[in-house]
């Protein structure tokens, strides 16, 4: 039952992975942006969208990205 479960999530996987990625780059970051307004457009507020979670994965990651290579307005002064 399990090895199905990563069956279906690999193969769900290899279609997204082109759009769904841990940013090591400002261009990966600025796509992630993006990708996240549109998701906003389209969502809104309404947690139980079906594609709430993407938004909140894409979220998760621009905010690690952030933490990691955007400097705090206190660091710099």
């Amino acid at each position: 039952m399990q090895n199905d479960n990563l069956d279906k999530t690999i193969v769900a996987w290899l279609s997204i992975a082109e759009n769904v990625f841990v940013p090591h780059t400002e261009e990966e970051y600025e796509l992630l942006v993006e990708m996240l307004y549109c998701l906003i457009d389209k969502i809104g507020e309404d947690e139980n969208h079906p594609l709430a979670s993407l938004m909140e994965v894409i979220g998760v990651l621009i905010e690690k990205y952030e933490d990691e290579h955007v400097p705090y307005l206190e660091d710099i002064a």
